[in-house]
């Protein structure tokens, strides 16, 4: 355990959040000129009717528990009406939008000619919720099921070959989604933020400052329901340390990287108590799909994705490690992007 936690320190100092009013630097690669700028299109403000898709981005809606979410559904450029093609949900980071990591996943794994959904989960983006910027895991959770319902209608997608790609804090929610929905066949993890309690603690400066943290979450909620007001921080601060993710961290405070307008730049304050909480580690033996896990030593809590790939049964899985990339290189570095799509799109073809 002490190994294990030694290595778990070590790499927290490549992280993306706070720990304990120590900010963490992320490598600035702003003037990168590999970096893949994010893929903002206009599409229709009308939803697409059942079969009437077309090549290319599809703007769509589905209902998630009373809520309407908002998604981009991409097609490969030679779909044609009577196609139906092995699709993939992909989600992004915690806090983040479609237009982000999730909108460069699933335009490439379009023009690999997969189908690719990219959806704002309830509170964020374009999609329904009241409290904004409420970073879930069991709604997200719960949002990535009724995207496998949705997909399953639309006349271009094989219902029968549905996958899951996750990447940074989505790969956990993806991963207790498919440990639960027989209908995801199967299941990449990108980047993969996976913790659980000790993690926690480490990341976040010990168990009474995770106490700390949810004992302010909590009050928030109270507040929420006594006065229907919100309490709010910065997603991204560097000068905030109240933030969510504190430090000079480019990919969310550049413009041309992360911070793009569709994103707000808030965290409900109420999130940490279930962020804090959740565990997607005691769901890594109901896996029994496919599974593909693509990380770095040197991005976030590798020895959390190590664990949870330990725990999947049998052999019918497979973890990449890319020796140099950082966590923010798998978000919107051309290379690094490139290379995780290969090994997703030869993982699909062969389990879809």
């Amino acid at each position: 355990m002490k190994t294990i936690l030694s290595a778990i320190k070590a790499s927290a100092l490549s992280l993306i959040l706070l720990t304990s009013g120590a900010c963490v630097h992320a490598q600035n690669l702003s003037e990168s000129k590999n970096s893949t700028q994010p893929q903002v299109q206009q599409v229709s403000d009308t939803a697409i009717a059942v079969n009437s898709y077309k090549p290319g981005i599809n703007r769509v809606t589905f209902q998630s528990e009373g809520e309407t979410l908002v998604g981009n559904l991409y097609l490969p450029a030679n779909y044609k009406a009577g196609d139906k093609l092995p699709a993939a949900i992909v989600a992004g980071s915690w806090t983040t939008v479609k237009e982000q990591m999730p909108a460069t996943y699933a335009r490439k794994l379009a023009e690999q000619g997969f189908a690719a959904l990219a959806f704002d989960f309830r509170t964020f983006g374009e999609s329904g919720g009241k409290v904004r910027s409420f970073e879930s895991p069991t709604a997200k959770i719960v949002d990535i099921k009724n995207a496998v319902s949705f997909l399953q209608t639309v006349d271009a997608v094989d219902r029968n070959r549905i996958a899951g790609l996750g990447v940074c804090a989505s790969a956990g929610y993806m991963a207790v989604a498919t440990a639960e929905d027989p209908r995801i066949k199967s299941f990449v993890a990108v980047a993969p933020w996976i913790h659980d309690a000790a993690i926690v603690n480490t990341i976040y400066g010990g168990e009474k400052a995770v106490r700390e943290k949810i004992k302010i979450a909590q009050a928030a909620r109270t507040k929420l329901q006594q006065t229907g007001k919100v309490d709010y921080v910065p997603a991204a601060s560097a000068t905030n340390r109240a933030a969510a993710m504190y430090g000079n961290i480019d990919y969310y405070l550049n413009p041309k990287r992360g911070a793009i307008p569709q994103w707000a730049n808030q965290f409900a304050v109420m999130s940490w108590a279930e962020w804090l909480t959740f565990s997607a580690m005691p769901q890594a033996k109901q896996i029994k799909v496919p599974t593909l896990f693509i990380h770095s030593e040197k991005a976030a809590i590798p020895d959390g994705a190590r664990q949870f790939f330990a725990a999947i049964p049998g052999n019918n899985k497979n973890i990449v490690w890319f020796p140099e990339a950082q966590q923010f290189d798998f978000y919107d570095q051309e290379a690094t992007i490139d290379r995780a799509v290969a090994l997703t799109v030869k993982q699909l073809r062969t389990s879809l």
